[in-house]
């Protein structure tokens, strides 16, 4: 049954997954997400429903529009590929409990804020607060209505963390150094673990996103590097692997024993 089901969360996570690039293009276009139907923003055409289908769609019609042959950007099977594969491994973890409506809402904001960030250099505010209040909300059924509180100083912390470091890099290069989508973001991200964990979270995400900002620096002098896709990253492999306070003392008091 347990397979079932996994099966069931991925081919969830893919429809979702194209919704989500529908809706991230239309918050960034300012475009109403209620209406018109989903259009090819070429040709206008108002696709069908066998235009939309997650992935298939994408391989049927090699790849490009069925009515202009407009190449279709990889990205849209990829991160339904991807959305569908973390909403498997997310119900694989934590089976039917409110830490599985934490991981599906890390995976949700991982592939909406992928699209906005990598795309636009742009995290959209009504992504950052929906995320904030959902994440609150559950928060209240994990940890008691008190403990929600709790959870919310800790993401008041983060936002603070990132902001000062926002200042000091500014002051530092004389430029601008973090978005404020970033910062705003790890309001919401933060209120998920205890501070000591989130820094880890931040942590992992400037590791990863070190290479890629060396490589646009060297290859492309290009000094911008959408950090925001990286910090949810890092927050979601900590959340998956179950990684909490307790286990970063340890890991630290191990690499610091002689």
């Amino acid at each position: 049954m347990k397979s079932l089901y996994i099966i069931i969360f991925y081919i969830f996570g893919t429809v979702f997954a194209s919704f989500y690039n529908c809706l991230s293009y239309r918050l960034i276009n300012k475009v109403s997400i209620m209406k018109p139907r989903s259009y090819c923003d070429n040709c206008k055409k108002t696709l069908k429903w066998y235009d939309m289908i997650p992935i298939v769609s994408y391989i049927i019609s090699g790849g490009q529009c069925r009515y202009c042959g407009k190449k279709i950007p990889v990205f849209y099977p990829v991160s339904e590929l991807l959305c569908g594969v973390l909403f498997a491994v997310s119900f694989y973890s934590f089976g039917f409990s409110y830490d599985l409506v934490v991981a599906l809402l890390i995976s949700s904001l991982f592939i909406i804020v992928m699209y906005t960030d990598l795309n636009y250099y742009i995290i959209p505010d009504e992504i950052n607060l929906v995320f904030a209040i959902l994440i609150f909300i559950t928060n209240i059924f994990r940890f008691g209505f008190l403990g929600s509180l709790k959870h919310l100083g800790f993401g008041a912390i983060m936002f603070l963390f990132m902001y000062a470091l926002m200042f000091l890099g500014n002051f530092v290069f004389k430029e601008e150094s973090l978005g404020g989508g970033d910062i705003k973001l790890l309001f919401g991200l933060g209120m998920i673990f205890p501070v000591i964990t989130s820094f880890v979270g931040v942590t992992i995400a400037a590791i990863i996103a070190l290479p890629l900002s060396v490589y646009l620096l060297i290859r492309h002098k290009d000094k911008v590097v959408p950090f925001g896709p990286f910090l949810v990253a890092g927050f979601l492999m900590l959340f998956l692997l179950k990684i909490n306070v307790s286990d970063i003392y340890n890991i630290i008091n191990n690499l610091f024993k002689f």
